[in-house]
């Protein structure tokens, strides 16, 4: 029988009592259930997790009931990432080892224990956005990236746009593979979607985003697009805590000259909100300067809702032409109105909605979880 060893932490990084829209957690654990549903023959999956309370091992056993076992540290999370990053070989485990993010033993171990570990890279964020992480994220995030480069037998990464960024900035040679994430299967729709829309109190018309103050998201812009008139008066909501390190989204819609009402931050969304936002929603707008795969902006196009999008390169390779990009940078205008301008073509101009809604249907249909674990696995036969 042959152990495909996976590092479950990131598939529980928020409690269960939480809404799952962190990406990083949706992509571990969509992966590693792919990575269980598609095991070969002769073949299975075996969690590692870092030592946490019982009620969260037992939560981790519910989440992937058909893992062969769970392998517990008795180092905590934060030790273990900090012995990482050190260099210390602390629960370095062996075997085939596979990391859904870079929280993983990238340490020198001793090579006549067989051990072969592959790790992910979602995004090159800590070398161009450092601010957009919190503490010593984007210094962490660059040594163990580093350390990566030394010691993993592969890195995987969402997108040509993540690859191409990356070999730019460390020596990964011949190591990198592109496999991407796709759309969960627990974004459906509420049993009584009216009755929740009721309680939500969505608007009978808006646009939809998702993000934060954070100035690489563009959220800035996208609110200063909404008091323009291309926008047509359409109320904005947006995926988000309204306050992002001391600015707040609706202090920037005032500032705008925005009535209260046409920018709405929505907080943390459960899936099922999440679904009838995306179903309800005119055009759903992903105005970030910088993505590694852009997951959001995938499950609108999967609910065939029109996808206005920046020119980032992941952005481009993810609509594939089943979008409305619009340039991040152009000295002929501002951001904000080419904006405005591109919603404004989705909502009433020349652009096709119902085209655009097919195309991202389509478009949609060509990513999988079964697909990205299937070639998971193969890629570890490759090695």
């Amino acid at each position: 029988m042959t152990t495909l060893r996976v590092f479950a932490d990131d598939a529980l990084a928020r409690s269960s009592a939480q809404p799952r829209i962190n990406g990083l957690t949706r992509y571990a654990g969509e992966l590693t259930r792919a990575l269980i549903d598609t095991a070969p023959p002769e073949c299975d999956v075996e969690l590692i997790a870092s030592s946490r309370p019982k009620s969260a091992l037992t939560e981790l056993e519910s989440e992937f009931p058909a893992a062969t076992r769970t392998t517990v540290s008795r180092l905590s999370h934060c030790v273990l990432a900090s012995a990482w990053a050190g260099g210390i070989r602390v629960a370095a485990g062996t075997g085939i080892l596979h990391a859904p993010s870079l929280f993983a033993p990238l340490v020198g171990h001793d090579r006549s224990v067989a051990r072969q570990l592959v790790v992910t890279i979602h995004d090159t964020i800590a070398w161009t956005h450092p601010s957009s992480l919190d503490g010593g994220t984007a210094a962490w995030t660059r040594r163990m990236a580093r350390r990566a480069a030394k010691h993993a037998d592969a890195i995987v990464v969402p997108s040509h746009a993540v690859a191409a960024e990356l070999t730019e900035r460390i020596d990964v040679g011949e190591r990198v593979r592109v496999i991407p994430g796709a759309t969960s299967s627990s974004i459906v729709l509420p049993a009584e979607p009216e009755v929740r829309s009721s309680w939500l109190k969505l608007p009978e018309r808006f646009v939809l985003a998702s993000g934060s103050m954070d100035p690489r998201a563009g959220i800035a812009e996208l609110i200063q697009a909404a008091a323009l008139p291309d926008f047509h008066d359409v109320p904005l909501l947006i995926i988000g805590d309204d306050e992002w390190r001391g600015q707040r989204i609706t202090e920037a819609a005032m500032l705008a000259g925005l009535p209260e009402d046409r920018v709405r931050p929505l907080g943390t969304v459960s899936d099922s909100d999440l679904a009838l936002l995306l179903k309800r929603a005119e055009a759903f707008v992903a105005p970030s300067y910088a993505e590694g795969f852009g997951l959001m902006a995938l499950e609108a196009l999967a609910f065939g809702t029109p996808l206005v999008h920046s020119d980032a390169p992941a952005l481009v390779e993810l609509a594939s032409g089943a979008g409305y990009p619009v340039v991040r940078h152009d000295a002929g205008s501002s951001y904000a109105e080419r904006l405005a301008a591109a919603v404004g073509n989705v909502l009433h101009g020349d652009a096709d909605a119902e085209s655009l809604a097919t195309l991202g249907r389509d478009r949609a249909k060509a990513f999988s979880w079964r697909d990205s674990g299937a070639r998971v696995w193969q890629l570890h036969a490759e090695l």
